[in-house]
């Protein structure tokens, strides 16, 4: 048996380039991933990537950059896809990176689009989700949201890297999130250095 795919969310949250980066590795090692992108998800596209978006047939290689002949494409309103149902077996799914509002409705098991529907079903299998906010300041509605979801299993990724690995670019402070969040997939990568790894500056 190979291994089992990811579903991978991205939402109208600032920060993108978190879900680019995460569906470049998946697709670079030929992991299989299903992918949604929310309405609101394709406007921040628009607004932070320099790459050309069609809402109605998404480009997925240019979008990660790679071959995209293993990640699998659904939209939003497609309720009846089969990463919504318990059955459909999965190591995780990761919200990248996941609005409050979509957090709060998760949280509060309203759902009503496939991405939400597809988390619910994923904490009630008791399945990996994860789901990186990108917000700041965080107010008392958010964190008790976050709270919620964090008791019903799902693991909060905060968008906030980490600084010893001394980051010299964008590119590797994105990086040491990502990173983050293959590695609660139990997925190998190579993404920069962890601690320990890193030698002190006198």
């Amino acid at each position: 048996m190979g291994e089992r795919p990811v579903v991978v969310a991205v939402t109208g949250a600032s920060g993108i380039q978190y879900a680019q980066r995460l569906l470049s590795v998946l697709a670079l090692g030929g992991l299989e991933a299903h992918v949604v992108f929310s309405q609101a998800a394709f406007e921040v596209w628009r607004a932070e990537l320099d790459i050309p978006c069609r809402p109605e047939k998404p480009d997925l290689a240019a979008f990660c950059g790679a071959p995209a002949r293993s990640l699998k494409l659904y939209r939003n309103d497609m309720i009846g896809a089969k990463i919504a149902s318990g059955s459909f077996r999965h190591r995780g799914m990761a919200i990248v990176p996941c609005t409050m509002a979509t957090l709060g409705r998760v949280a509060n098991g309203s759902g009503e689009g496939l991405i939400e529907r597809a988390a619910e079903v994923t904490l009630k299998e008791r399945r990996k989700l994860i789901v990186v906010p990108r917000e700041t300041p965080l107010s008392l509605v958010a964190l008790r949201n976050m709270t919620a979801l964090t008791e019903a299993g799902g693991v909060i990724v905060d968008a906030n890297p980490g600084f010893y690995g001394r980051p010299q670019t964008v590119q590797d402070m994105i990086d040491f999130v990502v990173a983050r969040v293959l590695d609660l997939l139990e997925i190998e990568h190579s993404l920069g250095r962890r601690w320990g790894e890193v030698q002190p500056r006198n």
